[in-house]
């Protein structure tokens, strides 16, 4: 049997073969080379021979040969290669050539007669260690074998990165988090200073709302004149929607038409007759310049389109004051008295328009407000249905106002309304259509956002009147005179006993157009002083005994 090489679970494989003569084999160079087997490696190393013990006969080379016989002697093919150990002096190694059959050495004592060693088992593919046999790796076939536990390894490497992993992922979106938080408090802080500081609250900071002009405290408000045109009977009624931005209100401030207003000449008129002759614009610019506000456009409202938008919104719930009569002598009341009262488009025109015989005014533009909050009320606050409701009129609005600037102040006023923070209130006038000083601040502070805005660049600037002097045309000379030199003129209740004409005015800032109106009227500039000036009104005069008439 002959060792051929090592299976793939590392056991020897042998082949059986037959003996054959082999000729000599010769390398490149000539020299002879030994008969070569299975598993021998062309290209391996060549062996040291182990050392021989040298005997006084020529020992033979080459192939054994029996001269008795003139054959080869057999080859046992079934003892396996051993590796040769180092032999101890006067022995023999295995593989050698013998003498041949019949021949004694000419010295020494003969060597004892090879054993056959038992066969045992070849060791599977090993390192040798110091002073073992000599294997040679060609002699081998090593099989890589897959440790069971690799698979364990990998998975545990693989957890122990996805875990670290995981815990990178955790501490960076904790400093994302942290990083918003801090630009978020940084957002917020950086808004209430801002805020603080644009609304004057901010200590030892002034900003836009706290400086020193006639703006000062001035509070967002958006307003919108609306005049009732009765077309059955006649007549108009005057209304404000007043939308206070800053402090969250809404109030329809009902105007009498006894009011004092100025023309577009600057003569003296009352607000039922501006709204009749100088229209909508001129009304509007009177009413601003009365007030002390700007009002952003004019809705003119006649009666069939009150009719159809309380129809549009689907009827509206009053507390009514009176019962109104049916168009007919006798007939039942169109709108009776009581509280949540429904009323129909019909229903609500009569009611808005109702005035009973030796009521004041004032009853009636009470009950013309009544209609205009239920229909605030009932309107959508959203504003682009408040938009469709106001287009489904199919009413031609006034060029100051569109149909979707209407809608939108429709639908921030409905929300004020539906949340309860909205009244109606009646300016007071005088019985000369004036406004008193106390009933002037009131109404621009309480329902038009506080006091007098600052007047823009190339606005006029208004100056109030009073006459004090108690001399016949005495306010309407100096008026007058106020109009030809560009002023707007509010003429207030009428003192008498002032000796002195005074010129007051409220801010520093209005200081050289105070000193223009006391030359505008011949006072000496000794009669400007600054102090408290009336609310609708830039710079006060006062008109005294030494005033003079022209």
């Amino acid at each position: 049997m002959q060792l051929v090489g090592y299976d793939e679970y590392g056991q020897p494989v042998y082949q059986q073969v037959q003996p054959q003569q082999q000729p000599p084999q010769y390398d490149a160079y000539g020299q002879s080379q030994p008969p070569q087997g299975y598993g021998y490696d062309p290209y391996a190393q060549e062996q040291p021979q182990q050392p021989q013990q040298h005997t006084d006969h020529q020992p033979q080379t080459g192939q054994g040969y029996d001269y008795g016989t003139g054959q080869q002697p057999a080859v046992d093919t079934t003892q396996q290669w051993i590796p040769q150990q180092p032999q101890p002096p006067g022995q023999q190694p295995r593989g050698q050539s013998q003498p041949p059959a019949g021949q004694q050495p000419q010295s020494g004592p003969s060597a004892p007669p090879q054993q056959r060693q038992p066969q045992r088992p070849v060791p599977g593919p090993r390192r040798p260690a110091s002073g073992e046999d000599d294997y040679r790796t060609e002699q081998f076939s090593f099989i890589e074998e897959p440790d069971e536990d690799s698979e364990d390894v990998i998975d545990w490497l693989k957890f122990t990165e996805s875990r670290t992993e995981r815990r990178e992922e955790a501490r960076r979106r904790g400093r994302n988090r942290v990083v918003s938080l801090v630009v978020v408090l940084a957002l917020v802080v950086a808004g209430g200073v801002g805020y603080l500081w644009y609304a004057g609250k901010l200590p030892g900071v002034s900003g836009p709302g706290s400086g020193n002009t006639t703006a000062a405290g001035a509070q967002q408000r958006n307003v919108i004149a609306v005049h009732l045109h009765n077309t059955g009977a006649g007549g108009t009624s005057t209304a404000l929607l007043v939308d206070n931005v800053t402090t969250g209100r809404g109030t329809t401030l009902l105007l009498p038409n006894s009011l004092s207003v100025s023309n577009d000449d600057g003569t003296a008129t009352t607000l039922g007759k501006s709204v009749d002759d100088d229209g909508s614009d001129g009304t509007r610019d009177a009413l601003g310049t009365l007030l002390g506000d700007r009002i952003g456009g004019t809705w003119r409202l006649d009666t069939p389109y009150l009719e159809n938008l309380v129809e549009l919104v689907g009827n509206i719930e009053v507390d009514t004051d009176t019962a109104v009569p049916g168009a007919k002598k006798g007939s039942a009341p169109l709108v009776t008295k009581g509280r949540n009262r429904t009323l129909s488009g019909q229903m609500a025109v009569a009611y808005a328009t109702y005035r009973a015989p030796g009521e004041p005014e004032t009853r009636q533009l009470v009950r013309f407000g009544q209609v205009m909050q239920g229909v605030l009320r009932k309107i959508s606050d959203v504003p682009q249905a408040a938009t469709t409701t106001v287009q489904n009129l199919a009413q031609v609005l006034d060029p100051s106002l569109t149909d979707k600037d209407l809608g939108a102040s429709l639908a921030k006023l409905a929300a004020h309304a539906k949340k309860g923070d909205y009244r109606t209130m009646v300016l007071p006038v005088q019985g000369d259509g004036s406004l008193s000083e106390k009933t002037g601040t009131s109404v621009v502070k309480d329902v038009l956002g506080g006091s007098v805005k600052a007047p823009q660049q190339g606005d006029a600037v208004r100056v109030g009147i009073s006459d004090g002097s108690g001399r016949k045309g005495a306010t309407e000379s100096a008026r007058i005179a106020l109009v030809n030199g560009g002023y707007a003129v509010t003429v207030g209740t009428a003192t008498a006993g002032t000796a002195s004409s005074q010129v007051t005015y409220g801010d520093v800032a209005q200081k050289a157009k105070a000193d223009e109106v006391a030359k505008t009227l011949g006072l000496p500039t000794a009669a400007v002083h600054k102090g408290k000036a009336a609310a609708n009104s830039d710079v006060s005069v006062v008109l005294g005994r030494d005033y003079k008439v022209t």
